[in-house]
């Protein structure tokens, strides 16, 4: 079963998005969700081609719109708004924070790149 959030907040910083689900709550990194866009830009067209992101930490969120009853679009302050964020991955994305940042992490590190821009 989809999990789909009850609300979704922007804080007025538009560096955290805020999902309330029934059972629970999540805030999202605005840097977070730009690394893990699920664009081709970012995810490329297949296993092995994922992009990594760099120097996002001063991303902001700058839109969210509703994409039918099953999505959402992002708008990030770098210009990407490709991606489409589905209830399901949204909720992924929410429950493995913790494990996906540190690969991040260790994926930029691994390539000698920076949050920064």
């Amino acid at each position: 079963m989809t999990q789909i959030p009850v609300a979704i907040r922007l804080d007025k910083s538009k560096t955290v998005l805020h999902l309330d689900y029934e059972q629970a709550q999540f805030s999202l990194n605005a840097e977070y969700l730009r690394v893990y866009s699920p664009s081709a830009e970012v995810r490329g067209h297949g296993v092995g081609q994922e992009v990594l992101q760099v120097g996002k930490r001063a991303v902001r969120i700058i839109g969210v719109e509703a994409v039918g009853n099953y999505a959402l679009k992002l708008v990030f302050s770098d210009g990407h708004d490709s991606g489409l964020y589905d209830w399901a991955y949204l909720h992924e994305l929410a429950q493995t924070e913790a494990d996906k940042w540190q690969q991040y992490l260790q994926r930029l590190t691994a390539a000698g790149a920076s949050r920064d821009a």
